[in-house]
């Protein structure tokens, strides 16, 4: 079995008597589905050390980039705008090296949510900082107050690309729980789902072996959509292929 390494964040402790403390942790739907898909899947800590992460890296067969926080805009060029959410700098550093040392094994990826724009941003892309920043008016409330299981709207899955393969579909269901989305494309990356309104839902880096980058939280929805766990099924699958 393949090791995936799923990149943890952290999470400070309000109650007493641990108020105050910091605990490492991903939600628990990430390791579900990778087991389900056949992977053992491994926790990342948050750490500073570059020497520890490369040594992270160089063990995993496959990396998963989990949700969170909002990526500091300056990684981007830009100054934070007022509708910014709450940024982690530490996180932004760990997932940014966590991508190139995953690139320089060619390892598999897939990003999820901040994964995702994480990800685009490594590329050379941008965000918005917020929906409110588009200058189209949006059709769809992209950030809702539903549960993780609640799909709450459809998007379109190019023809041809490898998610239409995953997905085995044209057009699926997706939850939604993002305030920012891509502005601007990362290079090489290319835009493989759009919702109705033109948010970027998916991407694909073609000319790497395997990279997904998905807006939606498909580890949320493995257990009631069979397309969402192909997700990780077929980024198991790709780990079985040799690397570097």
């Amino acid at each position: 079995m393949k090791l995936i390494g799923i990149s943890g964040s952290i999470l400070k402790e309000t109650q007493a008597p641990f108020s105050g403390y910091n605990r490492s942790y991903v939600n628990e739907d990430y390791v579900h589905a990778v087991i389900k898909a056949g992977g053992i899947p491994i926790i990342l800590p948050v750490t500073m050390d570059e020497g520890v992460i490369r040594d992270f890296v160089s063990r995993l067969d496959g990396l998963i980039l989990s949700g969170g926080h909002d990526v500091q805009p300056k990684l981007y060029g830009e100054n934070p705008l007022r509708k910014i959410g709450e940024v982690f700098p530490d996180r932004d550093v760990f997932d940014l090296k966590l991508i190139e040392f995953a690139k320089e094994k060619q390892i598999p990826i897939l990003g999820i949510c901040r994964g995702f724009q994480i990800l685009n941003v490594y590329h050379g892309g941008s965000l918005y900082q917020d929906l409110d920043y588009l200058t189209q008016e949006l059709k769809i409330a992209h950030s809702q107050a539903s549960g993780p299981t609640v799909r709450t709207h459809e998007v379109d899955v190019k023809a041809a690309s490898m998610f239409s393969k995953i997905v085995k579909n044209n057009r699926i269901e997706v939850n939604s729980f993002h305030h920012q989305a891509i502005k601007e494309l990362g290079k090489g990356l290319t835009a493989v789902a759009h919702a109705d309104d033109g948010i970027i839902e998916a991407f694909e880096l073609e000319s790497y072996p395997w990279l997904l980058g998905v807006q939606f939280h498909p580890e949320m929805l493995h257990r009631e959509m069979g397309c969402m766990q192909n997700i990780f099924n077929e980024f198991v699958l790709a780990t079985e292929v040799e690397t570097l």
